[in-house]
């Protein structure tokens, strides 16, 4: 399917790995390090887990937007809950969404998991309009200020794997933004939230406060990177899921 006038969604291979410098005024350069990397020294993709799934179907899952810009995706007293660090631009993040999304989502719905989706901007000078991580953001904290659960899971899910843009220069507007919340569900008021850019603000200070969270908890900025606790879980293992879930 076509994610971007001229760009089309594909899984990249899991053991790629791509490395960017951001410099600037900053006295130490950061190393920002966008990895996802086997755990076999196969190159070979792993399979997609549950395919077919979807997203979260259970309408008990709910989507909050917490105070440190989290969107927290799941069920009251879940079991486990983790953090999943992601930059909408990241085609290492799509491809974990791509083999692991609805996995994730099952999990969600049986309780036994829920998710902190802590996103990212770093990306944004590579994109066409040079914002288009921060802008995704601020879509899915609309999405996500709804409340619904499964709605936000289907945009997340879009978002990531068949809409994602080309990394190199590739971007969405927000009138497509809001195209992929109404396939998910949104409101006309999510729509035109989206359209109209009014979460921008927010969504760079959400950014911001999940860029210090995984500098401090990983001493770098890497994506996709998910948290059990203070545990950097190894996304390589293609059992992670499972073994998380329990």
């Amino acid at each position: 399917m076509n994610s971007s006038p001229g760009s089309t969604y594909q899984p990249r291979p899991m053991s790629s790995r791509t490395a960017y410098l951001l410099g600037g005024v900053a006295v130490v350069v950061i190393a920002i390090v966008v990895a996802y990397v086997m755990h076999s020294s196969s190159s070979s993709s792993p399979k997609v887990q549950a395919d077919g799934y979807g997203a979260v179907h259970d309408t008990a899952v709910s989507a909050l937007l917490d105070s440190d810009g989290a969107i927290v995706l799941g069920k009251t007293n879940p079991t486990k809950t983790i953090d999943v660090y992601e930059d909408p631009l990241c085609p290492q993040c799509g491809s974990l969404e791509h083999y692991y999304g609805q996995q994730i989502a099952k999990e969600i719905d049986a309780g036994k998991l829920a998710v902190r989706y802590r996103l990212v901007n770093f990306l944004d000078p590579k994109s066409g309009t040079k914002d288009y991580s921060t802008r995704a953001i601020a879509a899915g904290d609309c999405v996500a200020s709804a409340g619904d659960g499964p709605m936000f899971s289907k945009f997340h899910l879009a978002l990531f794997t068949t809409k994602q843009p080309a990394e190199e220069g590739g971007s969405l507007s927000n009138e497509q933004l809001a195209a992929i919340a109404k396939d998910a569900g949104a409101s006309q008021d999510v729509q035109q939230c989206i359209t109209s850019g009014d979460r921008l603000d927010e969504a760079r200070d959400h950014a911001t406060s999940a860029t210090s969270a995984l500098t401090s908890a990983i001493k770098q900025v890497q994506t996709p990177t998910v948290l059990d606790g203070d545990k950097n879980v190894d996304t390589g293992d293609s059992t992670w899921v499972t073994k998380l879930a329990g």
